[in-house]
């Protein structure tokens, strides 16, 4: 399949806010995946895919995660804003037929973050935070850094990801601090 044939299958799966959403992340992480080296087809591919699930109906999500045969922690159960991203790696491999673990762990990653993140997982963690949609307070900054330095901007979102759910009272994905705890150490080291 082609990046147009996943548009457009996405395309009639979601919102057109969200769709352009997906082009934008797409088109980010080509660019970024240039920038730094990475593998530019599977960037766009797993940018436009990232979100395929987000306006699934919840106990979709949950089949199409029994499906491929992922088994849910107790935390991501409960923690249903990553839902769409283990749905969405799911969903790319029971509906579409996606095999490649890198294009598979980049969409289940894009929110959490991990510890030994490959550089797709990077490159689509970072598009997701800057793509040219997103307008939060912060994101100006995660650009510039997302320009100079990708370990850097990857740094950034998680720590901009554990204030804000902490702030909020939310739980936090143990994926988040282990991506988080492993990335510090490598500035650190620097």
């Amino acid at each position: 399949m082609t990046v147009k044939d996943y548009e457009e299958i996405i395309g009639k799966r979601m919102k057109s806010a969200r769709f352009k959403h997906s082009k934008n992340v797409a088109k980010e992480a080509v660019r970024l995946a240039k920038k730094y080296g990475a593998d530019v087809q599977k960037a766009e591919i797993a940018g436009i895919l990232h979100d395929a699930t987000k306006e699934t109906p919840d106990n979709e999500q949950m089949m199409l995660v029994e499906r491929a045969g992922i088994c849910l922690t107790d935390m991501e159960k409960s923690s249903r804003k990553l839902w769409h991203a283990i749905s969405g790696s799911a969903f790319v491999q029971v509906e579409l037929g996606i095999t490649d673990k890198e294009i598979i762990d980049a969409i289940r990653y894009h929110t959490t973050g991990r510890a030994a993140m490959t550089l797709l997982d990077k490159v689509i963690f970072v598009a997701d935070f800057i793509s040219a949609d997103r307008d939060y307070d912060g994101v100006d900054k995660m650009r510039k850094v997302a320009e100079k330095d990708l370990d850097e901007a990857v740094l950034e979102g998680m720590a901009f990801t554990i204030a804000d759910l902490a702030q909020r009272k939310l739980t936090i994905a143990p994926d988040t601090f282990a991506g988080y705890n492993e990335m510090a150490a490598l500035k650190a080291k620097k």
